[in-house]
């Protein structure tokens, strides 16, 4: 063997060693990276805008995968979780699903049945009042005749919310003095018959109809004379 090929010989096992070497570089480099990222798990997507307490399914998310070590506890794994749930905020395209953002649909309880109004956005509770909250129902009547008294009734109390729909613009009531569209919001409530009774006679009878959040937790207790009130009971303290 000349001197030629001796150095051709040694330029080739010279290129092996430095072959040998960027390869055992490389994986090293993907062992650092695996190390600090970590195993992946499976996630889901939003695949578009999904509004507040619309019910969801499986078809609304798409799978991702997502490192381990990234994911919240929170983030939901497991789509199984969906079935009777409603989304409690407006999930928006390309978030990731989270336990947070839904909630369980609230359901019928025996001898109840589903009642819808109309509430008025400027005398409900606007955008607070969500599936499963308790409100108290109350209503306004003007007096029947000249010497009758202006009342606010309670009408049902510890009332329970169901389904909230969207903002709507309705038409004026005639006489309406005002120049503004009203708008107001469908939402369905869990009654006895008597209750319900008495919010469809409020909804077509009543000056207005307003409804008063509760917190979690914490129904009304009625005392004696709560029921009702009128501006003589302010004169007569």
């Amino acid at each position: 063997m000349n001197s030629r090929q001796r150095r051709g010989v040694l330029l080739i096992l010279l290129s092996v060693v430095c072959g040998i070497a960027a390869f055992a570089g490389v994986l090293t480099v993907i062992a650092d990276v695996n190390s600090k990222v970590g195993p992946e798990t499976t996630a889901y997507r939003v695949k578009s805008d999904i509004a507040p307490y619309t019910p969801l399914e499986a078809g609304q998310f798409e799978k991702v995968s997502i490192p381990e070590r990234w994911l919240s506890r929170s983030a939901v794994t497991d789509l199984g979780v969906l079935r009777g749930k409603i989304a409690v905020t407006e999930l928006r395209s390309g978030s990731l699903l989270q336990s947070d953002m839904i909630v369980q649909k609230p359901e019928l309880e025996s001898g109840q049945q589903e009642i819808a109004i109309m509430i008025d956005a400027a005398t409900g509770v606007a955008g607070k009042i969500r599936p499963g909250n308790l409100v108290n129902i109350f209503a306004t009547f003007a007096a029947q005749n000249d010497s009758g008294t202006d009342q606010s009734r309670l009408i049902v109390a510890n009332a329970k919310v169901i389904d909230v729909g969207e903002l709507t613009a309705l038409d004026r009531r005639s006489g309406d003095r005002s120049t503004a569209p009203r708008e107001a919001v469908p939402i369905t409530f869990a009654l006895n018959t008597a209750d319900a009774q008495r919010v469809a006679y409020a909804e077509s009878f009543a000056e207005h109809v307003r409804l008063a959040l509760l917190p979690d937790g914490s129904p009304t207790t009625l005392r004696p004379g709560d029921g009702s009130y009128d501006l003589s009971e302010d004169k007569n303290k």
